[in-house]
């Protein structure tokens, strides 16, 4: 406004082109979308990053895996991703080991057949030609003969049903039962007491009196008993077994020794197989087994069982020495 005197007699009005303004406004909006296409490019990229990285190997993984559901071309191979050490790498690794698991077991089971066909064709074949000589034979000598054949064979065939039968309850219940932490020592202390007390020559050494375990003491106990039994039946009358328990950072280990005649040499690891049949001279077909079953047992709870022969200084066998190793908790 302009004043004199108090009055206003006028005004006075300045204006500027609004040129400027509409030019900074356009430059603000280019900059707006340059910074929008800049963002949707990188975004662009990422996500072509992350569909190659993570889910272009997630989709291969999961190819791999339906091939091995189908189980048809022999063993599916898994991508090994395991370089990248992140979770799809982890990934990787995890499948490829389920993949080798079930396809072990896959294995195992087609030998577990083919062996359990094999050990009932033989007795059945054996009875089979027993029957047909029984109705020939007169003599009442050769007809006892050929009765203690059908026996035996209808023993071990019995044995052969029963193994066949405790090995697929006992690796349902290992898959299904929960398994529970208990002291190792007190379990084993308190079976070998029972079995001492009842006239089993015994001797049992531990060097801690605590060591916990996690599994099924039940279980754990079957082992414990197949093992010495087996070392009473190969060792001479009135020679003590001896049973030891030692601990580590992370295994609890179990040792049972005998003084019998040893291992035969190279059959270490044979001796575990499921129709093994190695035993004491004169002793019948199926009072004698359970190693195979020990390392069901043993394998089931995250252990391992091995049998070696002890030697003096001169290398002389003393006995036979059976080692259990289980996870310490």
């Amino acid at each position: 406004p302009v004043q004199r005197l108090h009055q206003i007699v006028g005004a006075v009005m300045l204006t500027r082109s609004s040129n400027d303004i509409a030019g900074t406004l356009h430059a603000l909006r280019v900059e707006l979308l340059q910074s929008f296409a800049m963002m949707l490019g990188v975004a662009v990229l990422l996500s072509l990053y992350m569909a190659q990285t993570i889910a272009r190997p997630l989709r291969r993984l999961a190819r791999s895996a339906r091939k091995a559901q189908a189980i048809t071309g022999g063993l599916p191979q898994i991508p090994d991703y395991s370089w990248r050490g992140d979770e799809v790498g982890e990934l990787s690794i995890a499948l490829s080991s389920m993949t080798r698991a079930l396809w072990d077991r896959l294995d195992a089971t087609e030998r577990f057949a083919a062996d359990v066909a094999h050990e009932i064709k033989n007795p059945l074949s054996s009875m089979k030609s027993a029957l047909e000589t029984l109705e020939r034979v007169k003599d009442d000598k050769q007809r006892s003969k050929l009765l203690a054949i059908l026996t035996e064979d209808v023993t071990r065939m019995d044995r052969l049903i029963s193994d066949i039968s405790s090995a697929s309850r006992l690796e349902a219940e290992l898959s299904r039962t929960q398994p529970e932490t208990f002291n190792f020592v007190e379990v084993v202390s308190t079976l070998i007491t029972s079995r001492s007390q009842a006239g089993t020559p015994l001797d049992l050494k531990v060097k801690e009196s605590r060591l916990m375990v996690s599994g099924i003491p039940g279980r754990l106990v079957q082992v414990i008993e197949n093992l010495i039994g087996n070392a009473l039946s190969f060792s001479p009358e009135g020679e003590r077994v001896v049973i030891r328990i030692e601990g580590s950072l992370d295994r609890v280990v179990l040792m049972v020794e005998d003084s019998g005649p040893g291992i035969p040499e190279g059959k270490e690891r044979k001796i575990f197989e499921r129709f093994y049949s190695e035993r004491p001279e004169g002793e019948a077909f199926g009072t004698h087994s359970g190693l195979s079953i020990s390392k069901q047992i043993v394998e089931g709870h995250g252990g391992m069982i091995r049998a070696e022969n002890r030697l003096n200084s001169q290398g002389k066998i003393l006995g036979a020495r059976f080692i259990v190793e289980l996870p310490r908790q």
